[in-house]
């Protein structure tokens, strides 16, 4: 059999050892990794190999030559344009009329590759995905195959909400030529997301083979660092150094011709070839050191300090530029909700200029976004860090200044900028700031593009530009404030509003809303009693009993002055609590099938949005109006983007927010608070008598604590088990038990799973979630 190793990657996240060498030929105990592979390939008889290559071919080329030397015979194809994966694959294999075996040129394994192609043959399989378990799936393929191999499901490098096994593709395949009809010439054609999703589409026979034995995949400096230690059993240390016998290494890897001097002291070092290292140099864990570096006698390298090739640190210096975050912030930057830490601990203004000068790197010089803030002081200094970071990157800024989050979600489509970010002190924690990021869409971020933001910020590989290229700032507020006010006028119908003529308190909760939002309540006519009009910083963060505080209030003032109802907005003006004009709160899932009630009968037959988790009365309140509901993930960036790219006229979830995606893909306050009473003016009934026809909702919830590590697991293994039960892979794994259901939902940043589940009767429900309680304790 034929192999074709793919040896073209960049290695991106292994800078910046890789910055002068390809991925491949970094050395794994004195080995390069390559290496490895071709050795693995030559011990299962396949000798025929052609190596892939993109990214410095010539050095690869340079030390395997024709492979006789390794007892195999190499041949070489250079992809000139990026084909993807499979693509470069179809690129390299022309001619190729018989199965053959794919393999990446970044991993260290001793699988049985005989067993897997025995295995393809047996199962006359036109793809063979070879298969492991993992503790952590995030990063790779996870793959679900039926009793007899056979490929089920499929998802590549998945959020926690959609690790559904820990069971994972290996980058190594069997492949049978008449895949190739299935990739196009001349086009970018990915494995993952392209060719095996489609196979699986097609149902083609698509197997996975789980393999036992080791299997190293070098995607992270950190398992870099791992499998070098594990094999030296030790240090790793290269050919050719110089190493004092007074300095004290601890876990390290040492490439070749490096020089450490008299009482240094490495920890968890990684130093490229032709390093020098002074006397008494401090590098503290997790330092990754270039090639060709110098660094003089008694510096100081800060924790998980990156040094590019070819620098020079002078003697004494201390060195903490680069990366000095602890273990979560060199995961992971953004989590469900953007990017969220400690004020002035984990978000500093340091951290903040560097993010923005990845953002900015990003979205490339001479692109525009449009900013903003809420009205605190620490928002305030982060934004302005912000700022800076992406100026440098020559990104010009439309400074909309201290907004709601909606006004600039709807602005910068209308300046046409690629993106944007606003900075906000969190309102639910005090000491905690949040940054949500934007696309030209004015929807939160992909989470693709989270990550390559990410992997910008990690490698610090971004372009400073010059002094005259620097991004322009300009502030058009006032133009933004009134065309936000048309926008949403103009998709209102203002004459029924007017007609109805509403008296409804406003609970502005200190928020910037109140300097937008009462001028275009005055347009319809409203009689307003404002609360909390003001802007007052202190006042941004609420606790459970303060935000329970303020809506009984809301709720006593109504009924006091006898509106037709009250509402109350979030600090950020996205979300909306609601009481009828009796008084009665309204909120949560009691809320969503409210509005879901008002809107299926104002707007018969149409598309609606719902998070799968929320409760199955909307179902039935939609049926009955014959509105269709679309399930979709928990995550805000998947409500927003199935409202874009789908038909739906209408989304809401259970925590008040509500997009109407006439005017915009996202949670705005003001245009849903406009819309309830477009709604009951076009009904002509009360909230209380729409409130009156929801049904009584059983439902109960609960968090159950779970390691990163266990996640894929306790999910993989609630999956094997279901029987007959009808199942739900939208988000998590929701398990149907007749008419009722349970979902077993992974939390994407904290160690929980999320257990809900729904029945004929609240104690049924608890029951049910008392049953998967059990499952989750046994499994872990």
């Amino acid at each position: 059999m034929k192999a074709i190793v793919l040896a073209g990657g960049l290695g991106t996240r292994l800078h910046p050892l890789t910055v002068s060498i390809p991925k491949p030929m970094i050395p794994v105990a004195n080995q390069p990794l390559m290496e490895y592979v071709i050795y693995l390939l030559r011990k299962h008889k396949i000798k025929d190999i052609t190596a892939l290559l993109y990214h410095q071919p010539e050095i690869i080329r340079n030390y395997f030559g024709d492979g006789k030397k390794f007892g195999v015979d190499l041949s070489y194809v250079e992809a000139k344009e990026d084909y993807g994966t499979a693509g470069a694959v179809r690129f390299a294999a022309a001619g190729f009329d018989e199965p053959f075996l794919v393999i990446s040129a970044d991993l260290v394994t001793d699988f049985n590759l005989q067993d897997v192609i025995k295995f393809h043959q047996e199962k006359k399989s036109m793809a063979t995905l070879v298969l492991t378990r993992v503790a952590n799936p995030l990063q790779y393929g996870i793959v679900i195959t039926g009793k007899d191999g056979r490929i089920k499901h499929f998802l590549e490098k998945p959020s926690w909400s959609e690790v559904f096994s820990d069971t994972v593709n290996c980058g190594i395949y069997v492949l049978d030529p008449a895949v190739f009809e299935y990739i196009p010439t001349g086009r970018s054609v990915d494995f993952s997301q392209d060719l095996f999703p489609q196979l699986l589409h097609d149902a083609k026979p698509i197997y996975g083979y789980v393999a036992e034995g080791l299997w190293k995949d070098i995607g992270s400096l950190p398992e870099y660092s791992k499998v070098n230690v594990e094999i030296a059993g030790g240090n790793a240390i290269g050919k050719n150094c110089k190493i004092d016998p007074t300095a004290r290494l601890d876990q390290c890897v040492i490439w070749d011709n490096v020089t450490i001097g008299a009482e240094a002291r490495l920890d968890k070092t990684i130093v490229a070839r032709n390093t020098s290292i002074g006397e008494r140099v401090v590098c503290e864990e997790g330092v990754v050191v270039g090639e060709d570096c110098n660094i003089g006698a008694e510096a100081q390298i800060k924790p998980y300090v990156k040094i590019w090739p070819n620098r020079v640190i002078e003697a004494g210096a201390v060195v903490s530029r680069s990366m000095v975050w602890r273990d979560r912030w060199a995961r992971n930057i953004f989590g469900p909700y953007g990017v969220t830490g400690l004020c002035n601990v984990e978000i500093t203004p340091e951290f903040a200029a560097t993010l923005g000068a990845a953002y900015g790197s990003f979205l490339g010089k001479g692109s525009r976004i449009t900013t903003s803030r809420d009205s605190h002081k620490s928002s305030r200094m982060i934004y302005r860090a912000l700022l800076s970071g992406v100026l440098s990157a020559g990104v010009s800024v439309s400074d909309l200044e201290m907004v709601p989050i909606p006004v600039n979600r709807y602005e910068l489509k209308a300046l046409k900028s690629r993106g944007g970010f606003h900075v906000r002190k969190s309102p639910y924690d005090q000491q905690v700031i949040d940054i949500k990021f934007f696309d030209e869409n004015g929807m939160d971020l992909l989470s693709v593009h989270e990550k390559k933001i990410e992997r910008l910020f990690f490698g610090e590989d971004f372009k400073r530009v010059g002094i005259e290229e620097v991004g322009e700032l300009n502030f058009p507020y006032h133009r933004v404030a009134e065309s936000y006010k048309e926008g949403v006028l103009g998709n209102i119908n203002k004459e029924a509003v007017t007609a109805r003529n509403f008296k409804v308190v406003v609970d502005y909760a200190y928020s910037s809303a109140s300097q937008i939002f009462p001028s275009i309540l005055g347009e319809l006519g409203i009689e307003v009693i404002a609360l909390n009009a003001h802007i007052d910083e202190t006042k941004i963060t609420k606790s459970r009993v303060m935000f329970e505080k303020a809506h009984c209030q809301l709720s006593s003032i109504v009924k006091s002055l006898d509106a037709d109802l009250g509402i109350m907005l979030d600090t950020g003006a996205e979300k909306i609590f609601l009481c009828d004009e009796k008084g009665r709160l309204i909120q949560g899932d009691f809320e969503l099938a409210v509005m879901t009630i008002l809107f299926c009968r104002s707007q018969k037959g149409a598309e609606i949005g719902v998070p799968v988790k929320v409760s199955r009365v909307i179902d039935e309140l939609a049926k009955k109006y014959g509105a269709r509901v679309v399930r979709t993930k928990t995550s805000v960036r998947d409500m927003m983007e199935n409202c874009y790219r789908g038909r739906m006229r209408y989304l809401g979830e259970t925590a008040g927010g509500f997009i109407f995606p006439q005017f915009q893909c996202a949670f705005d306050a003001m245009f849903a608070s406009l819309k309830l009473l477009e709604m009951l003016a076009k009904e002509n009934v009360k909230l209380s008598e729409i409130a009156a026809e929801v049904p009584r909702i059983n439902m109960a919830s609960k968090e159950v604590s779970c390691t990163a590590e266990n996640k894929g697991k306790v999910l993989r293994t609630i999956v094997d088990a279901i029987g007959d039960e009808e199942v739900d892979l939208t988000d998590g794994v929701k398990v149907f038990h007749g008419h009722d259901w349970a979902l077993i939902l992974p939390d994407p940043a904290k160690p929980v799973i999320h257990l809900y589940a729904e029945a004929e009767s609240e104690k049924q429900a608890h029951k049910l979630i008392d049953q998967y309680v059990e499952k989750i304790d046994s499994i872990i």
